[in-house]
């Protein structure tokens, strides 16, 4: 039987990844013990503290054992910690050098939405492939640059180390982890049992872009707020050059620290998401959307509004219009 290893963090942490993971886990030792089988795992919530409070001493977590007892465990779960990340961080360093050890000693380190800051703290995402909430996605590239994260994804597995997407995508790293530890047949019986969409690879439909604007660069910040207010046209990067007085080479590489975007991604990206809210909210068809934001070849929209968001533009009308769905 392998041992499975949920932290128990301090400070503001997702209860929802703490008991759904455990529930999930537990639910998964049921049915093949019903099925006459072995249990897959012996689960243990683990912690710091023999009491852990949550929310500011709304809930109270209990583990059952703490770092210190648990000599080698085979896959450890780091929850989502809400809040600063630096914060919680400190508020939660005892954590690394047992993490650190358990990896060195053949565990799997899996980390669940906003978790991944987490992990990559102790140093194990260096040159590894992540994901974390998509709404953090620049916080985590300014504090982890040396981390690969990918936008888009609901899950990475890179070199024993697991991370999922933001909020509930958590639900589908683990019904993975457990059709890795008990089978496919196994994990189908479980996203049936707690409905679960098996088998969902991206969160590209669920992002929605805010511009970057955390940072200090006031003329990067005026060419973002040029394209944003002029989507519409044609914008080009010589053109941003010659209006901001920069030099084009600067302007890119100024950009793309400031943003993580190339200037033209961005320009596309706003082009998007432009299009997003009108398909979503209004009468128009695909062509009429894709004019309004400036596109005129119906191939080059389609390709870039999927590379975005996962979903061809008319495919993206029917899942969030309205109207559409009831169609």
């Amino acid at each position: 039987m392998k041992h499975l290893s949920i932290l128990v963090p301090k400070g503001h942490t997702s209860l929802t990844n703490i008991e759904g993971t455990h529930q999930i886990f537990m639910e998964l030792n049921s049915m093949r013990m019903a099925m006459g089988m072995p249990k897959v795992f012996n689960v243990q919530l683990v912690g710091l503290d023999k009491e852990t409070s949550q929310r500011d001493g709304l809930f109270t977590i209990k583990p059952d054992v703490l770092i210190h007892e648990v000599e080698r465990t085979d896959l450890v779960i780091i929850p989502a910690l809400m809040g600063d990340p630096l914060q919680a961080m400190k508020q939660n360093e005892a954590f690394i050098p047992w993490i650190i050890q358990q990896y060195k000693n053949g565990a799997e380190i899996a980390s669940l939405c906003l978790g991944t800051f987490f992990l990559a703290s102790t140093g194990l995402l260096t040159g590894k492939q992540c994901a974390t909430h998509w709404r953090f996605a620049n916080e985590f590239r300014n504090l982890f640059p040396d981390a690969k994260l990918v936008d888009d994804k609901i899950m990475t597995e890179d070199s024993g180390l697991y991370t999922s997407g933001g909020a509930y995508s958590y639900l589908n790293l683990i019904v993975y982890l457990v059709e890795k530890y008990a089978g496919r047949d196994m994990a189908i019986l479980i996203s049936k049992a707690f409905m679960i969409d098996i088998d969902r690879k991206s969160q590209s439909p669920f992002i929605i872009f805010q511009g970057q604007k955390a940072h200090d660069d006031e003329s990067i910040k005026q060419a973002q707020e040029y394209i944003e207010k002029n989507f519409q046209q044609k914008i080009t990067v010589d053109q941003l050059a010659t209006k901001f007085a920069i030099g084009r080479r600067n302007l890119e590489r100024r950009f793309k620290k400031a943003t993580s975007n190339t200037v033209v991604e961005y320009i596309q990206r706003v082009k998007i998401e432009a299009a997003k809210m009108s398909l979503e909210k209004s009468r128009e068809n695909v062509n009429d959307v894709m004019y309004n934001v400036g596109y005129t070849d119906p191939k080059a929209f389609r390709t870039t509004f999927k590379r975005f968001t996962g979903l061809s533009p008319l495919a993206y009308k029917s899942k969030y219009n309205r109207e559409a769905a009831v169609r």
